[in-house]
């Protein structure tokens, strides 16, 4: 029997999961359907790609900076055209890897048309800038590999042996490269540079996929899709300090009946047993509030960065999966893969203030917005296309073909001093 894709299997979780709730089975969904295959024993990946650079950036300035935007905007250096160090030197370039047929396609922005094909090991999931930006990785969780791809020419190097990396971080520091693997259950930490194994930090839940970090750079936020938690990791990256358990979360009470409608229980209940799906993680340009996007809840949870509880939830659409943010900070872009929309909501109110609509539907799943804050390029996950929507008006100017399995696509070079990983999370 053909061994389903983590596509199907994601895919069936979710249809099942949302059936289970339609029917009033809430507790059917309860631990996500998520395997629990042992994980094999891990090579160290101590080999140096060939081709890359590994110079470790200083982040001294990066720190300071930090220290007089938080409170206020965590991504001012994130803004039109502030392209820094190596990204000032990388062709501008789409990659798009197909977690279906095993490619990378390679798109040109300027003429909107896959200039470029590459085979990569089996299931690549993300295309993830380094911490430096001289590296762009390419993430193939079911061949245990990482394929180093040169930004300033667009082509794989030498792939590096790593177990399971579904998603891939980067500690503040630029110290350490954090492989979020899914069948260990675990943060594998591994050096930035040379990808040899440092240590694992156990999780405890299913589905650990993405993340993001205080505006002090101190604690991270993950979330486990499967299990329907959020995980709170201790500075020195080593255990889990809380977990937010989404599936038994509280209403906020009587006083609040359209949140307690949006989240599926009567005004004041508590929604035990109510399936949740976490995904994208992302923190407010405040640096209040830590978003996640949760696939079954249909919507955006709202967690205090200081204190780690939910605050609120704000329903979006079906499917709610990747957060992004314009060049100014001003709007969130929230795509809710299950109606092919895109919620943008105010960044300093979190209401929501228009949608954008996919005519005929379609699979938003994972981009970003370019550096010149015009485009967001997103990837039709079951649509076998890249969608890029005008910022301006929120249409569709372009639906590119591509291979049948498009997933966590890279737009580059983005701005920003440093990646902290996934599809451009920069500060």
């Amino acid at each position: 029997m053909t061994r389903p894709t983590r596509a199907t299997r994601r895919r069936t979780a979710v249809l099942a999961c949302a059936t289970a709730v339609a029917l009033g089975l809430l507790g059917a969904c309860s631990s996500g359907g998520a395997p629990t295959t042992a994980a094999p024993s891990r090579g160290t990946g101590t080999t140096r790609p060939s081709g890359v650079t590994s110079t470790a950036t200083s982040t001294a300035s990066a720190t300071a900076a930090d220290a007089a935007v938080t409170g206020r905007d965590v991504y001012a250096a994130d803004g039109v055209g502030m392209l820094t160090g190596a990204a000032r030197s990388a062709k501008p370039l789409v990659y798009v890897p197909d977690q279906v047929a095993g490619l990378v396609q390679v798109i040109d922005p300027s003429t909107y048309r896959v200039v470029a094909t590459y085979h990569v090991a089996s299931s690549p999931e993300h295309v993830v800038p380094s911490h430096d930006l001289t590296t762009l990785w390419v993430n193939s969780d079911a061949g245990d590999t990482l394929t180093p791809i040169d930004p300033r020419t667009g082509t794989p190097g030498t792939p590096v042996h790593v177990f399971d990396p579904y998603n891939l971080y980067f500690s503040p520091d630029g110290r350490y490269a954090l492989v979020m693997s899914e069948r260990a259950r675990a943060i594998e930490v591994r050096d930035a540079h040379t990808m040899a194994a440092v240590r694992d930090v156990p999780v405890g839940c299913a589905g650990l996929n993405h993340a993001d970090v205080t505006a002090d750079r101190r604690t991270m936020l993950a979330s486990c899709e499967f299990s329907g938690e959020l995980v709170e990791i201790d500075p020195g990256l080593t255990h889990v300090v809380k977990t937010i358990d989404l599936d038994a979360i509280a209403t906020p009470g009587a006083t609040d009946p359209a949140m307690a409608r949006s989240m599926g229980g009567p005004a004041g209940g508590l929604v035990r047993g109510a399936s949740s799906m976490p995904q994208d993680v992302r923190l407010t340009p405040d640096g209040r509030w830590f978003l996640a996007a949760d696939m079954l809840r249909n919507g955006v949870w709202v967690i205090d960065a200081r204190t780690f509880t939910v605050a609120r939830f704000i329903p979006t659409g079906k499917g709610a999966h990747g957060i992004y943010f314009s060049r100014d900070a001003s709007r969130v872009y929230v795509s809710n893969r299950d109606e092919g929309t895109i919620s943008v909501l105010d960044a300093a109110t979190l209401v929501a203030v228009t949608t954008w609509v996919i005519p005929g539907g379609g699979s938003p799943d994972m981009g970003g917005v370019s550096a010149d804050g015009k485009e967001l390029w997103l990837s039709g996950r079951y649509s076998s296309v890249v969608y890029v929507f005008d910022t301006t008006t929120g249409r569709v100017t372009h639906e590119i073909p591509v291979a049948s399995g498009p997933h966590g696509l890279l737009v580059w070079p983005q701005p920003g001093r440093i990646s902290l990983g996934h599809t451009g999370t920069m500060r």
